[in-house]
């Protein structure tokens, strides 16, 4: 074994080391970026079907998702996706990928702030400093706003309430 000394992208920026950086990253601060919170609350009802969509808040292109924290009742037979789409303004708003963040997270039992940004596999730890457009595989920040929304992959048999909370790093 090695004895090694690493740096983070955000000190290896700072250091200027241009072996260790990544100048697509340059654009979203991974060190002192500004964060931003969003929360969405939706009401689901006894009845509500799978492919349901439950739009709760936006995030830019460019930010930096942090965290993705789920607050619900028990909503008894609810399970969901938690991924983006577009704005109803834009393709219709059509998916971009319905579960980026979380694949049939439950909701069938309450959960509290349970952080399912990388519940699904898709986000994993290496991306966590990207910036969006670099997770969803992108070649460049298309500039755009999208939805995160809940998709339900398995109807309500209960109502009740559905909360989800992003910290997003603005770049700024």
């Amino acid at each position: 074994m090695a004895v090694v000394n690493k740096l983070a992208a955000a000190l290896a920026q700072r250091d200027g080391i241009p072996s260790q950086t990544n100048s697509t990253q340059a654009s979203t601060k991974v060190a002192t970026g500004r964060v931003k919170e969003s929360i969405g609350v939706i009401a689901v009802a006894n009845g509500d079907s799978a492919a349901s969509v439950l739009r709760l808040f936006s995030v830019h292109s460019s930010w930096r998702v942090s965290a993705l924290l789920l607050s619900s009742t028990a909503i008894t037979g609810a399970a969901a996706d938690i991924g983006l789409y577009d704005l109803p303004t834009r393709n219709a708003g059509a998916v971009v990928d319905a579960d980026l963040f979380a694949s049939a997270a439950d909701l069938a039992t309450a959960q509290n702030s349970t952080n399912v940004l990388i519940e699904s596999g898709t986000v994993t730890p290496d991306k966590l400093e990207w910036p969006l457009w670099r997770v969803l595989g992108l070649a460049a920040d298309p500039g755009v706003y999208y939805d995160v929304a809940a998709t339900l992959t398995a109807g309500a048999t209960a109502a009740g309430s559905i909360a989800l909370k992003g910290h997003l790093i603005d770049g700024n």
